[in-house]
């Protein structure tokens, strides 16, 4: 029988069928198609309150702020918001998702790293927590636009070089992100002087897919480096398990690094925020596909109904999924390389991967898909984006909607 252990918690084998949340997937896709991301809205409630209770046990003063960037849509945003969680957006597209979702504006924390006059005012008009200043440019435009002093934080860069994908990594001494730590009094000083400005404390965030909380520590040391403030952001980063052989830490691991190093070195009364992004939403969702082709070609070719489209992280970081055939628990196996429908010879899903006597017409199931790809989801060849599908006691919603081409229409001039 497969290895389940990628997938949502709520995952159980129902004859020839699977089950997400108690819905049969062979009928979320008749009912919703495929492709198809889709949800087990439970583990996402869950591990909102697992982060929390993680976090909130070691340390009172914690706040977890979802990284809007791994799935930027109201729907998934709202659940987590009711779950208690705060919001990190980067711009003004992604702080308006949180606060059509309801975020509570005071939750909210802002960066990025070339902010627009745009981006900037959005947050000050919605009174958000705090503006993460990236450099010296964002203290101009604050001091411009502000017209009454505005919470912010520092990001800097820690200089810390984190051991995931170079695409991934943002907090080594070459990043675009944050200021410099030798740049840094320069940069308080400013800030200082600016009567808008009421900088609160300090933010660094090293990476994406970090699998050795030794990493976060380093970062806490070298802003404990620093001067020391009341709030510390150290955002996001913990990695997840994509494919069987992935050792990720547990919540509660990573707590401990990061809280323990946190009281070590800045002391125990301080606020600390943290961002996770993937590690809150990847193992909650899944995609799911139909096969279309498959062909012998010098290799064993695989092709689903989606592809690149819908699942970037092939194509552009080398990341390796484990796709299950459905309902072909104890079938032969075979290698193949899981492609997609587009035109393109990148369009690969993940290669080399034991599959189980796929057919035409059969369901797969791609785990550990809940962060990033609805988040990178494009239009190549014109293809539709999916649904998003939630799945919980045994009910499936829509989220967001399928694409339709009248969507794909809809900004052509040509045709008013």
């Amino acid at each position: 029988m497969p290895d389940l252990s990628l997938l949502p918690p709520s995952a159980v084998i129902a004859g020839e069928d699977l089950r997400i949340g108690g819905c049969l997937l062979s009928e979320v896709a008749t009912e919703f198609g495929t492709p198809a991301y889709v949800f087990d809205e439970q583990a996402l409630r869950e591990r909102a309150a697992e982060y929390l209770d993680a976090m909130t046990t070691r340390h009172p003063r914690s706040r977890a702020c979802f990284a809007v960037k791994a799935f930027p849509s109201v729907a998934m945003i709202r659940v987590l918001a009711e779950s208690g969680l705060g919001c990190d957006v980067v711009g003004a597209g992604e702080l308006r998702l949180a606060l059509a979702a309801g975020a509570d504006p005071a939750t909210i924390v802002m960066h990025g790293n070339a902010k627009s006059d745009d981006d900037i005012l959005a947050a000050i008009d919605a009174r958000i927590g705090y503006i993460v200043v990236d450099g010296f440019d964002d203290i101009d435009r604050i001091e411009q636009l502000a017209s009454r002093p505005t919470p912010v934080l520092l990001r800097v860069s820690p200089g810390v070089e984190s051991a995931t994908h170079a695409a991934l990594a943002t907090g080594g001494k070459a990043s675009k992100f944050g200021v410099p730590v030798e740049q840094v009094p320069d940069a308080i000083a400013r800030m200082r002087s600016v009567p808008m400005i009421d900088l609160h404390g300090l933010h660094a965030h090293i990476g994406s897919q970090i699998l050795g909380t030794e990493q976060f520590e380093a970062a806490v040391e070298a802003l404990a480096s620093l001067e020391r403030f009341e709030v510390y952001d150290f955002g996001g980063g913990l990695g997840v398990r994509y494919v069987p052989e992935d050792v990720a830490p547990s919540l509660a691991e990573y707590a401990d690094r990061l809280v323990g190093a946190a009281h070590k070195h800045l002391g125990e009364d301080i606020e600390i925020l943290i961002e996770p992004g993937r590690s809150m939403v990847a193992r909650a969702g899944l995609t799911l596909y139909r096969v279309v082709t498959i062909k012998q070609a010098g290799r064993l070719h695989v092709a689903v109904d989606g592809g690149m489209g819908d699942n970037l992280e092939h194509s552009l970081y080398g990341q390796r999924f484990t796709p299950l055939v459905v309902g072909r628990w104890d079938s032969e196996l075979v290698l193949a390389d899981l492609v997609g429908r587009h035109c393109e010879s990148g369009d690969v899903l993940t290669p080399d991967v034991p599959l189980a006597s796929p057919r035409i017409g059969d369901l797969v199931v791609v785990p550990a898909t809940g962060a990033y790809c609805f988040t990178m989801a494009n239009n190549y060849n014109a293809a539709l984006r999916p649904p998003v599908v939630f799945c919980a006691g045994g009910k499936a919603r829509l989220g967001v909607r399928r694409e339709s081409f009248d969507d794909l229409l809809a900004r052509e001039v040509a045709l008013l």
